[in-house]
């Protein structure tokens, strides 16, 4: 028979393997398979899901494909180690290239996490001055020409399109004196145009025309037509939130980088020491990786239904 103090040593001791056990049976279950003497764990599949944010009903099925994918990878990856591929000088920047844009990323998320979520008072006044992107929302049947032209000709090409009966007649003017264009039609949503130009096209009405002077020339747009589809305050509310969280997050992030350039020394140098021509142009590039812009796409800047 076990004295008092060997039946303890021995509950000890089964405790102990029952412990051992229980972390081999979660290190298991977290691998969802095994390429070679790597692992494909289930975290890798969880992270794959979440970046492309799969519904729940669909995440047994996509599961699946993802760890082929993860495996196919795996085989990729053993196989760029065996041919020292991670020594190539142009793999080894695209390496530094993502760490950076990863880092960066997380710093503007990071930053971002200290803004306010609007009031809703402040999401009312919004919705209430942006008629044309809510109460009196439309869809727009949109004619867009995009002209090349000087800016002592922009004055004659307003007269023009002043007096012009159809948009015919004034592609009929633009060709018998000689300028370059492009034209083209689409349909967009109210939040699909620019919110710069959004006003002035809830004002306009079906066959009028407006010239806007550009860097090149002019573009004229003209609302061919349109169709009323207006969204309510209690529709609109979570994505004027959304938008209204959004355009603090990037304000925090433009003074925080604003602030650090001015506290930093930022030394120009070889052809980069020389001041930029005036005008031209500038390429944005977002520390967030987001990559998006405004422009000719019909992406605009307003909040998204």
């Amino acid at each position: 028979m076990l004295t008092p103090r060997c039946r303890l040593v021995a509950l000890a001791l089964a405790a102990v393997v029952a412990v051992g056990c229980g972390e081999k049976k979660e290190r298991a279950s977290q691998t969802a398979a095994r390429v070679d003497r790597e692992e494909v764990t289930v975290q890798q599949i969880s992270f794959v899901l979440q970046q492309r944010n799969v519904r729940p009903e669909q995440t047994e099925s996509a599961s699946r494909q993802v760890l082929e994918r993860l495996i196919d990878q795996q085989l990729a990856l053993q196989k760029a180690e065996e041919l020292k591929l991670d020594r190539d000088p142009r793999v080894v920047q695209q390496l530094d290239a993502a760490r950076r844009e990863v880092l960066a990323r997380a710093y503007v998320e990071k930053v971002g996490e200290a803004a306010t979520k609007p009031t809703p008072d402040e999401v009312k006044k919004y919705y209430d001055d942006k008629p044309g992107l809510f109460k009196d929302r439309r869809i727009y049947n949109l004619q867009e020409i995009a002209i090349e032209a000087r800016p002592e000709q922009l004055g004659a090409l307003r007269e023009a399109l002043g007096q012009a009966k159809t948009t015919a007649d004034f592609i009929e003017h633009l060709k018998s004196n000689d300028y370059r264009f492009g034209a083209n039609q689409a349909v967009r949503a109210a939040e699909q145009v620019p919110l710069q130009n959004i006003d002035t096209l809830s004002r306009m009405k079906d066959g009028q025309a407006v010239l806007t002077a550009t860097p090149t020339g002019a573009t004229v747009v003209v609302l061919a037509g349109s169709r009323s589809q207006p969204i309510d305050e209690e529709r609109a509310r979570p994505v004027i939130e959304q938008y209204l969280l959004n355009e603090r997050r990037r304000k925090l992030v433009e003074e925080d980088v604003k602030a650090m350039r001015a506290a930093a020394k930022i030394e120009y140098v070889g052809k980069f020491a020389v001041p930029a021509p005036a005008g031209a142009a500038s390429v944005p590039v977002p520390a967030s990786g987001s990559g998006a812009s405004d422009s000719d796409s019909g992406k605009g800047s307003g909040p998204k239904k």
